[in-house]
């Protein structure tokens, strides 16, 4: 049977290079660790069917490369992504000091309204920590960003946030913030939705 969705929707997991993005990717799609990870070499591609605010959502993630050498290739795939989660790895500050740079091409290269989520990697290493909840958290508010610590290896808070993010999408659907049907949008409707918007003309038509 082919799968049918209300809706699709591009996801980045973006960062500098070791804070965990494949691992978290790897979870969120197989619900377990993923033992024997190397760098990414340009990018991976994950997809999975969520239940977002009774709506079905097919979530596709392009999960980049995170060395500068694989900057330039991982650049071309931010066209087009609705979300991002923006990864860096509690235990080192030099990658969360390369957020500012990882937040303004994700601005710049796939959308100005596109929804981040900051999240702060490897949470189960709390005795190595180098970056405080609330300094992140700061940044987060500055930079109007959701937030939220995550551990790849326990799977703390990993659906949590690509969820998140998700149903944040969503309610910018149904405020009118966002229209899938505009050119260039960065959403596109599913089977399902597809087939109602044919019927009813009208995004989030409801029965009067």
């Amino acid at each position: 049977m082919s799968e049918t969705y209300d809706f699709l929707f591009k996801f980045l997991v973006i960062g500098s290079a070791g804070t965990g993005k494949s691992c978290l990717l790897h979870h969120f799609i197989e619900s377990k660790f993923k033992q024997d990870s190397n760098h990414t070499i340009g990018v991976e591609f994950g997809s999975k069917v969520v239940n977002v605010g009774g709506k079905t959502v097919k979530l596709q993630i392009w999960d980049t490369a995170g060395q500068e050498r694989f900057r330039s290739v991982t650049r071309s795939y931010y066209r087009g992504a609705a979300g991002a989660l923006l990864v860096y790895d509690i235990t080192s500050r030099e990658t969360y000091n390369a957020l500012a740079q990882w937040l303004t091409d994700a601005r710049t290269l796939a959308s100005p309204n596109i929804v981040i989520i900051l999240c702060g990697n490897k949470k189960d290493l709390e005795g190595e920590r180098e970056v405080t909840f609330l300094e992140a958290s700061r940044f987060a508010q500055e930079n109007e960003l959701m937030f939220l610590e995550t551990s790849a290896l326990t799977g703390e808070n990993v659906e949590e946030a690509f969820l998140k993010c998700a149903r944040t999408i969503l309610n910018k659907i149904e405020s009118g913030e966002l229209d899938p049907q505009r050119m260039g949008s960065v959403i596109q409707y599913g089977d399902l939705a597809s087939q109602n918007a044919h019927f009813s003309g009208v995004l989030g038509c409801k029965n009067s």
